[in-house]
């Protein structure tokens, strides 16, 4: 592999976790949108809102929904 991206690996190990990811989104960032990926989102998007316009899908409310997180993510 290439010198440079060796440094950047070791340098980048030293980086705090905050530090890690905020390089991280901006590596992915770099790259650019991917179109089968957003097309793919979209798809979702459309497919979710479809099914809670047509009663298929149940909601929950948003404090339940909170709480829960909050218990498995303290």
């Amino acid at each position: 592999m290439n010198d440079s991206i060796d440094r950047l690996k070791s340098q980048a190990q030293d980086l705090s976790a905050t530090e890690r990811a905020d390089l991280a989104s901006f590596l992915l960032d770099s790259l650019g949108p991917d179109a089968a990926v957003e097309d793919a989102w979209r798809a979702e998007i459309a497919r979710r809102v479809s099914a809670a316009r047509a009663g298929r899908v149940t909601g929950r409310p948003l404090d339940d929904v909170l709480a829960e997180l909050r218990e498995t993510y303290p």
